[in-house]
Protein backbone atom coordinates (compact mmCIF):
# COMPACT_ATOMS: atom_id res chain seq x y z
CA UNK A 1 0.00 0.00 0.00
CA UNK A 2 1.12 3.65 -0.93
CA UNK A 3 1.53 6.34 1.66
CA UNK A 4 -1.29 8.27 -0.22
CA UNK A 5 -2.99 4.93 -0.14
CA UNK A 6 -2.28 4.63 3.62
CA UNK A 7 -3.29 8.65 4.05
CA UNK A 8 -6.51 8.24 2.22
CA UNK A 9 -7.77 5.14 4.02
CA UNK A 10 -7.03 7.25 7.55
CA UNK A 11 -8.59 10.35 6.39
CA UNK A 12 -11.73 7.93 5.16
CA UNK A 13 -12.06 5.84 8.60
CA UNK A 14 -11.65 9.35 10.52
CA UNK A 15 -14.40 11.22 8.92
CA UNK A 16 -16.81 7.86 9.08
CA UNK A 17 -15.79 7.95 12.96
CA UNK A 18 -17.03 11.82 13.03
CA UNK A 19 -20.30 10.35 11.87
CA UNK A 20 -20.40 7.54 14.56
CA UNK A 21 -20.34 5.09 11.48
CA UNK A 22 -17.90 2.01 12.09
CA UNK A 23 -15.45 0.80 9.58
CA UNK A 24 -14.17 -2.35 9.18
CA UNK A 25 -11.48 -3.87 7.15
CA UNK A 26 -11.20 -7.65 5.61
CA UNK A 27 -9.97 -9.30 3.17
CA UNK A 28 -11.77 -11.48 0.04
CA UNK A 29 -11.09 -14.80 1.81
CA UNK A 30 -12.37 -13.59 5.89
CA UNK A 31 -15.05 -11.35 4.15
CA UNK A 32 -18.70 -13.83 4.77
CA UNK A 33 -17.20 -14.58 8.35
CA UNK A 34 -16.06 -11.15 9.26
CA UNK A 35 -20.13 -9.82 7.50
CA UNK A 36 -20.96 -12.46 10.59
CA UNK A 37 -20.43 -10.67 12.95
CA UNK A 38 -21.60 -6.92 11.72
CA UNK A 39 -24.81 -8.49 10.78
CA UNK A 40 -28.56 -9.32 12.52
CA UNK A 41 -31.05 -11.49 10.78
CA UNK A 42 -32.89 -11.18 8.35
CA UNK A 43 -30.50 -9.61 5.80
CA UNK A 44 -31.03 -9.20 2.30
CA UNK A 45 -28.31 -7.68 -0.42
CA UNK A 46 -27.28 -7.22 -3.78
CA UNK A 47 -24.30 -9.28 -5.87
CA UNK A 48 -21.38 -7.59 -5.26
CA UNK A 49 -19.41 -6.68 -8.14
CA UNK A 50 -15.73 -8.05 -6.63
CA UNK A 51 -13.55 -10.86 -7.48
CA UNK A 52 -13.80 -13.66 -4.89
CA UNK A 53 -16.41 -12.11 -2.60
CA UNK A 54 -19.69 -12.80 -3.00
CA UNK A 55 -22.96 -12.21 -0.69
CA UNK A 56 -23.16 -15.61 1.53
CA UNK A 57 -26.28 -17.68 1.44
CA UNK A 58 -27.98 -16.75 4.17
CA UNK A 59 -27.99 -13.65 2.89
CA UNK A 60 -31.18 -13.07 0.45
CA UNK A 61 -30.25 -11.47 -2.56
CA UNK A 62 -32.93 -11.61 -4.40
CA UNK A 63 -35.77 -9.44 -2.14
CA UNK A 64 -39.38 -9.43 -2.24
CA UNK A 65 -41.16 -6.49 -1.25
CA UNK A 66 -42.20 -8.60 1.93
CA UNK A 67 -38.60 -9.72 2.73
CA UNK A 68 -37.30 -6.51 2.18
CA UNK A 69 -39.98 -5.08 4.74
CA UNK A 70 -38.97 -7.64 7.14
CA UNK A 71 -34.86 -7.36 6.80
CA UNK A 72 -33.04 -5.59 9.66
CA UNK A 73 -29.63 -5.71 7.13
CA UNK A 74 -28.66 -5.08 4.00
CA UNK A 75 -25.68 -5.44 2.49
CA UNK A 76 -24.86 -3.82 -1.31
CA UNK A 77 -21.69 -2.75 -3.30
CA UNK A 78 -20.36 0.68 -3.20
CA UNK A 79 -18.45 2.27 -6.09
CA UNK A 80 -16.15 4.74 -3.82
CA UNK A 81 -15.52 5.51 -0.66
CA UNK A 82 -15.06 9.59 -0.15
CA UNK A 83 -12.28 10.32 2.32
CA UNK A 84 -12.80 14.18 3.25
CA UNK A 85 -16.73 13.23 3.86
CA UNK A 86 -16.97 9.50 4.75
CA UNK A 87 -19.54 9.36 1.83
CA UNK A 88 -20.07 6.00 0.14
CA UNK A 89 -21.15 6.03 -3.08
CA UNK A 90 -23.66 3.71 -4.43
CA UNK A 91 -24.49 2.19 -7.35
CA UNK A 92 -27.98 2.12 -9.46
CA UNK A 93 -28.39 -1.80 -10.54
CA UNK A 94 -30.81 -3.97 -11.71
CA UNK A 95 -31.29 -5.67 -8.90
CA UNK A 96 -32.61 -2.25 -6.77
CA UNK A 97 -29.49 -1.68 -4.71
CA UNK A 98 -31.61 2.01 -3.77
CA UNK A 99 -34.38 -0.19 -2.55
CA UNK A 100 -31.96 -2.46 -0.70
CA UNK A 101 -29.65 0.31 0.71
CA UNK A 102 -32.73 2.25 2.16
CA UNK A 103 -34.97 0.01 3.62
CA UNK A 104 -33.25 -1.82 6.24
CA UNK A 105 -32.67 -0.68 10.01
CA UNK A 106 -28.79 -1.12 9.30
CA UNK A 107 -26.83 -0.86 5.90
CA UNK A 108 -23.84 -2.43 5.32
CA UNK A 109 -21.95 -1.06 2.00
CA UNK A 110 -18.68 -2.95 1.05
CA UNK A 111 -15.92 -1.31 -1.10
CA UNK A 112 -12.44 -2.03 -2.22
CA UNK A 113 -9.74 -0.10 -0.22
CA UNK A 114 -8.85 0.93 -3.84
CA UNK A 115 -12.07 2.78 -4.44
CA UNK A 116 -11.10 5.34 -1.84
CA UNK A 117 -10.79 8.94 -3.32
CA UNK A 118 -9.42 11.86 -1.35
CA UNK A 119 -12.19 14.14 -2.29
CA UNK A 120 -15.59 15.13 -3.80
CA UNK A 121 -13.45 16.50 -7.01
CA UNK A 122 -11.68 12.84 -7.66
CA UNK A 123 -15.21 11.08 -7.05
CA UNK A 124 -16.87 13.28 -9.46
CA UNK A 125 -14.40 12.91 -12.18
CA UNK A 126 -14.69 9.12 -11.87
CA UNK A 127 -18.07 9.32 -12.12
CA UNK A 128 -18.73 11.77 -14.85
CA UNK A 129 -18.75 9.00 -17.67
CA UNK A 130 -20.95 7.15 -16.06
CA UNK A 131 -23.27 9.23 -14.83
CA UNK A 132 -22.92 11.34 -18.67
CA UNK A 133 -23.88 8.00 -20.21
CA UNK A 134 -27.30 7.84 -18.36
CA UNK A 135 -26.15 5.96 -15.16
CA UNK A 136 -26.88 7.17 -11.37
CA UNK A 137 -26.03 6.74 -7.82
CA UNK A 138 -26.26 7.86 -4.73
CA UNK A 139 -23.75 9.83 -2.40
CA UNK A 140 -24.77 8.53 0.98
CA UNK A 141 -22.61 10.15 4.10
CA UNK A 142 -23.59 8.21 7.63
CA UNK A 143 -27.09 7.06 8.67
CA UNK A 144 -30.33 8.97 7.39
CA UNK A 145 -31.34 11.92 9.67
CA UNK A 146 -33.58 14.49 9.70
CA UNK A 147 -34.36 17.25 11.94
CA UNK A 148 -37.18 18.95 10.01
CA UNK A 149 -39.93 18.85 12.63
CA UNK A 150 -37.74 19.21 15.89
CA UNK A 151 -35.37 17.09 17.67
CA UNK A 152 -32.94 14.45 15.49
CA UNK A 153 -34.73 11.69 14.02
CA UNK A 154 -32.21 9.06 12.63
CA UNK A 155 -33.73 6.51 9.93
CA UNK A 156 -36.35 8.73 8.63
CA UNK A 157 -35.32 8.24 4.86
CA UNK A 158 -33.26 5.31 5.10
CA UNK A 159 -31.16 2.91 7.58
CA UNK A 160 -30.71 4.29 11.38
CA UNK A 161 -27.38 2.75 11.21
CA UNK A 162 -24.29 2.49 8.72
CA UNK A 163 -21.26 -0.02 8.97
CA UNK A 164 -19.07 0.06 6.27
CA UNK A 165 -17.19 -2.59 5.04
CA UNK A 166 -13.81 -2.31 3.78
CA UNK A 167 -11.82 -5.29 1.10
CA UNK A 168 -8.04 -4.76 1.86
CA UNK A 169 -5.41 -6.24 -0.91
CA UNK A 170 -7.75 -7.88 -3.77
CA UNK A 171 -10.97 -7.58 -4.20
CA UNK A 172 -10.95 -6.22 -7.71
CA UNK A 173 -13.77 -6.00 -10.42
CA UNK A 174 -14.19 -8.95 -12.99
Amino acid sequence: MSAETGSIRNRFEASLADLDVPVTRTTPEAFESTLETIVSDPVVGTPLPFEGVSVPSWVDDEPTPSTLEAATTSVTAASLGIADYGSVVLPSTPDGSEQVSLFPDLHVPVLREADLVADMSTAIERLGPQLRDGGSAIVATGPSATADMGALVKGAHGPKDVHVLVLENGGDDE
